[in-house]
């Protein structure tokens, strides 16, 4: 062999064994700085450093628990805005509907609004680039739209009936991102409130909703938390806390590096006396749990609906100077009565845990509350009176309701996930607003007396024929029922908000017309909760 190469080899073998002797001697936290540096310095094709840092706290993350996560700068920011309340913009609710952006609602007191922006305008322009059909992303949008406040910027709008692209000038401004959808007298004596997620200003918000309902004669209220996904626990124990009497336990939390921390009610809330019924789903998450725990722990109200998602544990938000960010669980949260109500994951393995709701949609749960089985060893009792309740994977309430799919044909979920259905109304809309607002003038008309023809039906199917939307007609004809009060519901979204579209839909809605039943049954309620 060559002289060269044996000397080659040797001093090969010798750099590998000092190497190897170099890795040995360090920590688990040195030996990681010591890889990503190595990578970076000899890998044979150039590395983006910081994806290759990203691409690591990931792994590592996603090998702990579903829940803990690393964010980008971009991420982190765009999280934080949703759930501080506010950012600054132009202040619309958009959707992308054929690579058109359409209007679905102006925010009350935004740029856009005071400008005269309404809902179905199609955004052509941004400061003279075109726009529609370009394919761009949501969140590019989103880049274009918002911006410093006082910053401009100029839109071209087509509106239908107008020739010619409207143009505005609209000046960003701070714009409030209200977590209260709805509020609203479901009758004489009950408010209604919808709250979609735990921000920072959900407490405020609902204590104005609270004065606003009280004015208007409420004595009893529902509280509408499906498909709320959590969000600051701190704010859920704000809430809460307005129901329960001094020292009232409303969570704890512990872990492994953190000791036991007990948040308990200070008695100064305002609605202790107050009859509640809580409407909750498969969906409502997290600090939604915290909230309906305490409820139930000490039989506080009424819950109406189906098992929850079952998240019980609590993240620590990681600030990194490049405005990155990780969430890292450090605890779990209990309920009054010592309840974990996590439901089981394994380390790693996050597809499964994804598919837990799809799983127990299979299993017939969403139908049937015997589906759902409990082991004996996660039985507890409620803290006043007794009652029998369990942990172990989500909140189970108190009244379940099944899910009615009955309805839901295959026209219809074609309808909805094409965007057929919302591009219907926002049209109709768009052709017929003054027409609507001669005819009904305000929303409670609108509500008690618009009928979706047959006529418009006709015209739904029409329209999914020309889009290409591939449905059997005798599917479409089952659907009509749902179709008609959908479509109300929709154009009653695009003439007066949010707060009439759920007005509709609610009267639809198997959860909240028994909430509506038993909180109007005193007999009935008292019996529920052990009274």
């Amino acid at each position: 062999m060559n002289r060269f190469v044996i000397l080659a080899a040797a001093l090969l073998l010798s750099a590998q064994a000092s190497q190897a002797q170099f890795f040995n001697k360090m920590s688990a936290r040195q030996k990681l700085s010591a890889v990503e540096a190595t990578i970076a310095r000899n890998y044979v094709d150039e590395v983006d450093e910081e994806k290759l840092v990203a691409d690591a706290i990931r792994g590592m993350l996603e090998n702990l628990d579903p829940h803990s996560s690393y964010s980008t700068k971009e991420e982190t920011l765009e999280m934080r805005a949703s759930m501080d309340g506010s950012f600054s913009g132009i202040g619309i609710q958009f959707n992308m509907q054929k690579d058109t952006l359409y209007v679905v609602q102006t925010i009350a007191g935004g740029p856009s609004e005071k400008a005269g922006i309404l809902p179905g305008d199609r955004f052509i322009t941004v400061n003279d680039s075109t726009i529609a059909g370009k394919k761009l992303k949501t969140s590019d949008i989103m880049k274009l739209l918002r911006g410093k406040k006082g910053s401009k910027v100029d839109i071209g709008v087509k509106r239908g009936g107008e020739k010619e692209l409207l143009e505005f000038r609209l000046t960003r401004d701070d714009i409030p991102m209200h977590s209260i959808d709805a509020v609203y007298m479901a009758d004489k004596q009950t408010g209604y409130i919808r709250l979609s997620r735990f921000a920072r200003t959900s407490h405020d918000e609902f204590t104005e909703a609270i004065e606003k309902l009280k004015k208007q004669g409420m004595k009893q209220l529902i509280l509408d938390l499906t498909d709320n996904g959590g969000g600051y626990m701190n704010i859920a124990a704000e809430i809460i806390n307005e129901f329960l009497d001094r020292g009232e336990l409303i969570v704890y939390t512990q872990g492994r590096a953190k000791p036991r921390q007990d948040l308990n009610a200070n008695g100064r809330g305002k609605l202790k006396g107050m009859k509640v019924v809580v409407m909750l789903n498969q969906y409502s998450a997290s600090a939604s749990e915290i909230l309906a725990g305490a409820f139930q722990d000490w039989d506080r109200g009424v819950l109406v609906g189906r098992r929850t998602f079952g998240k019980g544990l609590v993240q620590n938000e990681i600030n990194f100077p490049d405005s990155s960010s990780m969430r890292l669980t450090i605890a779990r949260y209990y309920t009054p009565s010592g309840r974990n109500i996590q439901k089981p994951y394994t380390k790693g393995d996050r597809e499964s845990y994804d598919n837990d709701i799809l799983d127990r949609y299979n299993h017939g749960e969403f139908q049937n509350a015997d589906s759902i089985q409990f082991a004996d060893s996660l039985k507890y009792t409620t803290l006043r009176h007794k009652r029998t309740v369990y942990g172990g994977g989500g909140i189970m309430p108190d009244v379940f309701v099944p899910l009615d799919t009955t309805q839901f044909t295959p026209a219809y979920r074609k309808l909805v996930a094409k965007g057929t259905l919302t591009q219907f109304a926002l049209r109709y809309v768009d052709t017929h607003r003054a027409q609507l607002n001669k005819t009904y003038g305000n929303e409670d008309n609108f509500v008690a007396r618009f009928e979706t023809s047959e006529e418009m039906l006709d015209s739904l199917l029409s329209m999914a024929k020309t889009d290409k939307v591939e449905i059997e007609e005798k599917d479409f004809n089952e659907s009509r029922p749902i179709l008609r009060w959908m479509v109300k519901s929709l154009i009653a979204n695009n003439l007066y908000g949010v707060n009439t579209y759920f007005r509709i839909t609610n009267e639809h809605n198997d959860i909240y017309r028994r909430a509506l039943d038993i909180i109007n049954d005193p007999k009935r309620y008292n019996e529920i909760i052990g009274e």
